[in-house]
């Protein structure tokens, strides 16, 4: 899956890496997507409903290595 950008929110605990995702999709067009790599077990609730919350989608999601990345598309 290609993405337009990569965040890169591993290490940071909850609310951070809404916080980063929120302002990493805003420079982004609608229907770009953004990769987003985070290490806290709560990033996957969270930015599933934070997605959810803002008309994007969560286009999928998978864990490498205790990595959790996501790709969300700017809605």
């Amino acid at each position: 899956m290609e993405a337009a950008k990569v965040l890169d929110a591993k290490g940071l605990s909850c609310p951070m890496p809404i916080v980063k995702t929120k302002k990493a999709i805003e420079e982004l067009e609608t229907g770009e997507i953004l990769e987003v790599h985070a290490t806290d077990k709560g990033a996957k609730n969270d930015l599933t409903a934070w997605a959810k919350s803002g008309s994007h989608e969560m286009v999928d999601s998978t864990e490498e290595d205790d990595v959790l990345k996501f790709w969300i598309k700017k809605g």
